[in-house]
C-alpha cells in the first residue's frame, strides 16, 4: 500500500466538447473522497470553472501530490512533460480512443480512483526522451519527448537523407521520408504505425524507425537508451524536427538532433491488478477470434 493523497490537480482536454461537467463530476467525487482539488490554470480559464483554485504547473508541483488527466493520451502526453521535473505521479481517465496511457475508463473512474487515493496502486516509471538540435556548434532548439523525436522532410519537398550516428561509431545515411527516434511509450505510437515493434516500457531502449525509406534493407532496430543518438541533415528541403507535439521547422543542411535518455522520468498510477499486456490486447484487439 502506498500512501493516501491529500491535493489533486485536475487536467483536462478543454477542447472537447463537454468536458466541463465531466471534469465537475471527477472534482467533486475527489472532494468527496477527502480530497483537496484545484484546476490546472489553462483547464479553468477555458472551460469556466470558478469553484477551484487555479494553479499553473509550478504551484501544481508546489502544492499538489496528484495530478488526475481527463482525455486521452494527447492531453496526458502534454501535461506529463510538464510535472515531471515535479515527481508527481499521475493517474489517466480516457475520454480519447485509443487510451495506451490515459487507461481508466471514463465510466470506471470512481471505483477505480477510490481505491487509488486510499494508497492502493500500481505504479510504474516511464522514460523520456530529452532533444536538442544544434547548428554551427550552437543549440538552437531543446525539447523533451514522452513518445519520439522525428525528423522528416517537408510537407511538398522529395525525400530527405539523414545521417545517423551513435555515440561516437557512425551507423548509416539513410535516405526516406524521415526518422523516428521512439521511447517504450511512443513505440505503440506513430513509430508502431510505420512498421515498428513494440516495446515494454521496462525495457531500457529506443526504437529508430525509417520512414518509407528509399532502400528495403534500412529496417527499425531497437538501440540501448544509454548513448547519444545524433542525426544530421545531410540532403533534403524544409526538414523539420518534432519533439512529440513540439516542432521546429525549417532544418538546414548539416543541423544535427541530438538525443539521450532524460534524468527524469513520469510516474504512472494504475489501478491494482493493471496489466501491461491486457493494455495491448484490448487496444489492438488481440482477443479477436479467440473463444
Amino acid at each position: 500500500m502506498g500512501r493516501r493523497f491529500l491535493h489533486a490537480a485536475l487536467v483536462g482536454k478543454y477542447q472537447a466538447e463537454g468536458i466541463r461537467p465531466v471534469l465537475e463530476e471527477v472534482a467533486q467525487f475527489l472532494v468527496r473522497q477527502g480530497l483537496e482539488v484545484s484546476f490546472e490554470q489553462q483547464t479553468a480559464q477555458n472551460t469556466g470553472v470558478t469553484d477551484y483554485d487555479a494553479l499553473n504547473a509550478e504551484a501544481i508541483g508546489e502544492r499538489c501530490d496528484l495530478a488526475v488527466v481527463v482525455g486521452g493520451d494527447g492531453t496526458m502526453l502534454g501535461f506529463a512533460r510538464e510535472l515531471a521535473r515535479f515527481d508527481i505521479p499521475l493517474v489517466g481517465i480516457n475520454q480519447g480512443r485509443l487510451g495506451f496511457i490515459t487507461d481508466v475508463p471514463i465510466g470506471q473512474f470512481r471505483e477505480a480512483l477510490a481505491p487509488m487515493i486510499a494508497g492502493d496502486y500500481a505504479e510504474e516509471h516511464r522514460a523520456m526522451i530529452e532533444g536538442e538540435v544544434w547548428r554551427d556548434n550552437e543549440r538552437i532548439y531543446e525539447g523533451l519527448s514522452m513518445n519520439d523525436v522525428v525528423v522528416s522532410r517537408g510537407a511538398t519537398a522529395g525525400m530527405v537523407e539523414l545521417r545517423v550516428d551513435i555515440g561516437d561509431e557512425f551507423i548509416a545515411n539513410i535516405r526516406a521520408d524521415g526518422l523516428i527516434i521512439a521511447s517504450p511509450t511512443g513505440s505503440t505510437a506513430y513509430s508502431l504505425s510505420a512498421g515498428g515493434p513494440i516495446l515494454h516500457p521496462g525495457i531500457a531502449g529506443w526504437v529508430l524507425v525509417p520512414i518509407a525509406s528509399h532502400t528495403l534493407s534500412n529496417r527499425p532496430i531497437v538501440l540501448p537508451d544509454a548513448g547519444e543518438v545524433r542525426i544530421t541533415v545531410v540532403a533534403g528541403r524544409d526538414a523539420s524536427a518534432n519533439f512529440d507535439m513540439q516542432r521546429l521547422a525549417s532544418l538546414l543542411h548539416g543541423d544535427q538532433v541530438r538525443m539521450q535518455r532524460s534524468a527524469r522520468k513520469v510516474r504512472f498510477l494504475h489501478p491494482r491488478g493493471w496489466s501491461y499486456y491486457a493494455t495491448l490486447r484490448r487496444k489492438l484487439r488481440w482477443y479477436e477470434g479467440v473463444v
